[in-house]
C-alpha cells in the first residue's frame, strides 16, 4: 500500500489563514503592521525566486515586506551597516538575510548581527541557545514547519526513533534539538524522540535509516535516500530541493521510497510552503514582542 503524501501546500494555506486572522487582530489591537525586511546581495536567480515568493506570502496575510536590495560586489563592512540601520529601525520588526551570500562575505558576522528580536530566521547564536534550552524565542523556520507537518497529522514522536540526515545549522541541529526536547511548543506528542543526526562520517548509515520510525532527509543530494534505507511504514520528510535535469527533486527517491513509507513529503509542494509560512508566524511573534503585546 502506497505511503499517504503529506500536503505541504494545503497544509501551508491552512496556517496562514489563521496567520492573518491573527495579524489582522493584532493590527486592529496596536495600530502596528509587523513588517519584514528582506536583504538580497546579488543577482542569484534562485534566491531571486525565494525572496518573491516571501514578499507574496506577506501580502496575502497582511504583512509588510521590504526588499532592499545590495550588488554582488557588496562589502562584509557594508552589508553590516545595512543589517545595524533595520536593527535601529522601529518600523521593522524581522530581517531576513537571503543566502547564500556571495564569495567574500563573512556570512557568520552577518547573521550574528542582526537583533534576536528581530532574527526570524532564528539563526543568531543566542536563539539557537534558547532553543537548546527548549525556551525558544523563535523556532527556525524549516523545522518549525515539518514539527507542524507532523501534529497537525496526528504522528507522533513521543519515544519513537527518529533519523536526521544532514547537520546544518539551519535543518539538522536545531531539527534534533527540537525533537529530542521535552515539548517544542506544539505538545509533548511532537517531541521527546530519541534522535540520531547522521552526517557523511556515519558508518552504516543504512542500518540506522531502516530502524527509524521517522526519517528526516536534509542533505542536499538528490533522491539519495532508497527504498531499502526506509524502514516499512515509515514517516518520512524530504526537505530538499534539487535542481536536476528532470527538474526539481529531494533529497528522497520518491517513486522507490512510495510503496515502503506510510507517510511520505514530495518535492515540492511538501515542506517547502511551510517554511515560508513559520516565517510569517515569527514576524507577527517578532512584532508582539517589540511592542510588548501579550503572547498567548
Amino acid at each position: 500500500m502506497a505511503a499517504t503524501i503529506l500536503d505541504g501546500k494545503t497544509l501551508a494555506r491552512k496556517i496562514q489563514n489563521e496567520t492573518k486572522e491573527s495579524v489582522a487582530e493584532f493590527v486592529d489591537q496596536q495600530q502596528v503592521t509587523p513588517t519584514l525586511a528582506a536583504v538580497l546581495v546579488g543577482e542569484d536567480p534562485a534566491s531571486q525566486v525565494y525572496v518573491r515568493n516571501k514578499e507574496r506570502a506577506c501580502k496575502r496575510v497582511g504583512i509588510d515586506s521590504q526588499l532592499h536590495r545590495m550588488p554582488e560586489s557588496s562589502t562584509t563592512d557594508e552589508l553590516l551597516a545595512k543589517v545595524d540601520s533595520l536593527n535601529q529601525d522601529s518600523a521593522v520588526h524581522g530581517i531576513l538575510v537571503q543566502l547564500p551570500l556571495p564569495n567574500g562575505i563573512d556570512a557568520r558576522r552577518i547573521l550574528d548581527a542582526v537583533s534576536p528580536d528581530k532574527d526570524v530566521d532564528a539563526f543568531h547564536p543566542g536563539n539557537v541557545g534558547l532553543i537548546s534550552q527548549g525556551r525558544p524565542r523563535f523556532l527556525p523556520c524549516t523545522p518549525h514547519g515539518i514539527v507542524q507537518m507532523l501534529a497537525r497529522n496526528q504522528i507522533s514522536t513521543d519515544g519513537k526513533r527518529v533519523v536526521v540526515l544532514g547537520r546544518s545549522d539551519i535543518v539538522g541541529k536545531p531539527m534534533a534539538m527540537m525533537l529530542a526536547g521535552r515539548d517544542c511548543g506544539l505538545g509533548s506528542s511532537v517531541a521527546n524522540a530519541t534522535v540520531t543526526v547522521c552526517h557523511s562520517r556515519t558508518q552504516n548509515l543504512a542500518e540506522l535509516t531502516a530502524a527509524a520510525d521517522v526519517l528526516i532527509a536534509a542533505i542536499g543530494q538528490p533522491k539519495f535516500v532508497t527504498a531499502a534505507m526506509v524502514k516499512p511504514g515509515a514517516t518520512v520528510i524530504d526537505v530538499g530541493i534539487n535542481r536536476t535535469d528532470e527538474g526539481l527533486v529531494g533529497d528522497v527517491d520518491f517513486h522507490a521510497v512510495l510503496p515502503v513509507a506510510g507517510y511520505l513529503t514530495p518535492v515540492p509542494g511538501g515542506v517547502g510552503p511551510l517554511t515560508v509560512t513559520m516565517l510569517l508566524e515569527n514576524t507577527l511573534l517578532a512584532a508582539r514582542i517589540q511592542t510588548g503585546c501579550q503572547i498567548d
